[in-house]
């Protein structure tokens, strides 16, 4: 089992490409089961996630393969496979994606419950809530959700749920939808990037969708779809994370292929810890003073704090001169990491969804476990800023959903190894 030795005290500085996002590529691979036809997806980061639905994609009948300009080659092949098994699904929660597009294609699918982060409870009565209002006859055994999607037909849905709306239960909606009869109207939908950068992939094969972005979205159904070639957005909370990464370390970095509209909500945030940010034409330059300002943070559904990033300012803010409250009302559970933080030195409260944060002077380096994909960012930050050695362990969760991070921060100064079962 993989884990990073990383030496604390290193500046960052130079430039870093920020890859392709993750939360929008894996909604778009899975909306290519609603064609026959080869779809090309450019800017697909190398990630687990997407190797796994990759698998999930060749067991279902696609042939799915990567050029070396980073682009992956889709066509379904054989239509006739439509069990999503347990043993591929449960390695990641986006596995969900594939239930839609087999039920708007296919008619059916048994998909098992899936898996991913422990982050706390994350149920998708939403996504069979909005499934079943557009016709699909669901039923769960063994596990697994049977679905019959013969007679799909278009109308109004609401998906609002007890934390906000759902973004995999709107992808999953908006893919069965564009191929049902008549008109969808999906109110309280998800209004992140990457549900906006699934529609405009859907609209390339053909679909008719409108308002996606907004709370409202608008679908009036086709007979079929066909082939797209498409872009993948970049990954907003890579970018959020080496902003993190050169603010805690006091650096300067140039983040390459960003979209600086997607991430209003943490540069907001990091002006008032008082993190320099300058903005121009895709390209964001982050530096750090040495005092940090404490802040109160509460996650919320896009445009508001991403929940993803949630684990990465607590780390910033460890080190601010004062006391800081973390709100998390995405999933209240997903506080994981305060342990493993307080291994090295930080002083974490935690009542209910809050954690009050009261800064230190330093963090100690220490060896910590790594709970959760984002969490394994946190503890990366951590262990770069702190005094001595971090060993993180289990860092399989990180290579989830960030592309080669050692490489990239090798390349801006810091001293972080990946190491096979390493003695601690």
């Amino acid at each position: 089992m993989d884990a990073f030795v990383i030496q604390g005290g290193t500046r960052l500085r130079g430039e870093v490409t920020i890859s392709g996002a993750k939360n929008a590529a894996l909604p778009i691979m899975a909306a290519c089961l609603l064609t026959q036809q080869e779809c090309l997806i450019r800017n697909v980061p190398d990630l687990a996630d997407v190797r796994h639905l990759s698998s999930l994609l060749e067991n279902l009948g696609a042939k799915v393969w990567r050029d070396k300009q980073k682009t992956l080659h889709i066509q379904v092949q054989d239509e006739s496979h439509c069990l999503a098994d347990y043993e591929t699904v449960r390695r990641m929660r986006a596995s969900i994606c594939v239930l839609g597009p087999m039920l708007a294609r296919r008619h059916r699918a048994e998909v098992s419950m899936p898996g991913g982060c422990a982050i706390g409870d994350r149920p998708i009565n939403l996504h069979l809530r909005g499934l079943a209002a557009l016709g699909a006859k669901l039923d769960l055994e063994g596990g697994n959700i049977l679905a019959d999607g013969s007679c799909l037909e278009g109308t109004e849905i609401f998906l609002g749920g007890p934390f906000g709306s759902t973004v995999l239960g709107t992808a999953n909606v908006m893919s069965a939808a564009v191929l049902a009869k008549g008109k969808t109207i999906i109110e309280y939908a998800a209004c992140e990037p990457e549900i906006v950068d699934l529609g405009n992939f859907l609209n390339a094969m053909g679909a008719k969708i409108s308002g996606h972005g907004t709370p409202r979205i608008t679908i009036k159904g086709v007979e079929s779809l066909g082939a797209a070639d498409y872009t993948v957005i970049p990954d907003r909370i890579e970018a959020g994370t080496f902003l993190i990464a050169g603010a805690i370390t006091n650096g300067e970095l140039i983040l390459k292929n960003c979209r600086t509209e997607h991430l209003m909500a943490l540069l907001d945030c990091l002006h008032k810890i008082g993190v320099d940010v300058d903005r121009q034409d895709g390209t964001i330059r982050v530096s750090s003073a040495r005092r940090l300002n404490p802040v109160d943070i509460t996650t919320q559904p896009y445009p508001g704090f991403p929940t993803d990033l949630q684990a990465q300012c607590m780390t910033l803010l460890c080190l601010a001169d004062g006391n800081s409250m973390i709100t998390e009302k995405i999933f209240p559970d997903r506080f994981m990491h305060t342990a493993e933080l307080g291994r090295m030195g930080a002083q974490l409260r935690k009542e209910g969804p809050t954690v009050l944060v009261q800064g230190v002077r330093e963090l100690i380096g220490a060896p910590v476990m790594a709970s959760d994909l984002r969490a394994s960012a946190a503890l990366v930050l951590a262990g770069m800023v702190a005094k001595g050695e971090t060993t993180v362990l289990r860092v399989y969760h990180i290579d989830r959903g960030y592309e080669h991070i050692e490489e990239k921060l090798q390349r801006v100064g810091a001293k972080i190894t990946r190491v096979d079962q390493p003695q601690v």
